[in-house]
């Protein structure tokens, strides 16, 4: 009994290698900045460890590049997924490119500051489209401190992102942002996941405002008229003021990365 067991766990582990291998590979470009919050470095450096190991396991490429200058048409054409490690292009053309992909059907995947704009700092709301069309979300609001994992809850049954997520589940650890806009009231956008009351309260401090009690906060969501995700996960909590070494992996929650893993393979396997 137990090796006919063992030979159709081993059987299902074939079939299933020999159809990814089977499926058309797609390629991903993963454009980031590096040179900010050592969070967000952090993220950065994890992301280009992880999204590898990802690749040689279910068929896919992935580059990845900190010059912005490689947003444009010719560059992107050969790629079927674009993702936002950390920041979002500034310059006029490389934005009008994306801006480009993605109305002609290119996925996207954003990660937590690459949707950050406040007006004023260092990455103002200058860019309607994106801010506003793409993610749905206008400027930044707040945030809360410090990085700490939460409990999410499903949103959007159904969804092939979804596809065996549990109900709720926690993960990794994270600065959680809140947005201008409330995306339920936006009829493009689905939100696929968002933080359950479970988490409250939800950040430590020190100051009182760094803590949510209550509330309704999206964190997971896609919008009906483009290919795309925002995942607001990619601050890692670090020893800032001391050594500046990662406390904690944004990489940690095995759900939070089958739900990652998910919305790249919806992205790079589904046709335009």
């Amino acid at each position: 009994m137990l090796r006919s067991a063992a030979f159709k766990s081993l059987l299902f582990i074939s079939l299933y290698c020999t159809a990814v291998a089977g499926q058309k590979p797609f390629k991903v470009i993963a454009f980031f900045t590096g040179k900010n919050d050592p969070a967000h470095i952090s993220f950065v450096a994890e992301a280009n460890r992880w999204f590898p190991e990802q690749a040689k396991k279910y068929h896919f490429q992935y580059d990845t590049t900190s010059n912005w200058q490689h947003l444009n048409a010719d560059f992107l054409q050969s790629y079927q997924v674009v993702l936002f490690l950390d920041t979002r292009p500034e310059a006029p053309e490389q934005r009008a490119a994306f801006e480009d992909y993605m109305e002609k059907g290119g996925g996207f995947i954003g990660f937590h500051f690459s949707a950050f704009a406040l007006t004023p700092s260092a990455y103002p709301q200058d860019w309607d489209w994106y801010h506003n069309r793409l993610l749905g979300t206008g400027q930044y609001l707040s945030n809360t401190w410090r990085p700490t994992a939460a409990i999410l809850r499903k949103e959007g049954a159904g969804h092939p992102v979804l596809q065996n997520i549990p109900d709720t589940f926690r993960t990794a650890p994270n600065e959680w942002y809140r947005w201008e806009k409330d995306l339920r009231y936006n009829p493009d956008i689905c939100i696929l996941l968002s933080i359950d009351s479970a988490s409250f309260p939800l950040g430590t401090g020190p100051k009182a405002h760094e803590i949510w009690h209550s509330g309704y906060y999206p964190v997971v969501w896609t919008n009906s008229k483009y290919r795309m995700i925002y995942m607001n996960m990619g601050h890692n909590d670090m020893d800032y003021g001391g050594t500046n070494k990662a406390l904690s992996s944004s990489f940690s929650s095995v759900v939070q990365n089958r739900l990652l893993l998910n919305a790249l393979l919806w992205l790079g396997r589904e046709e335009r």
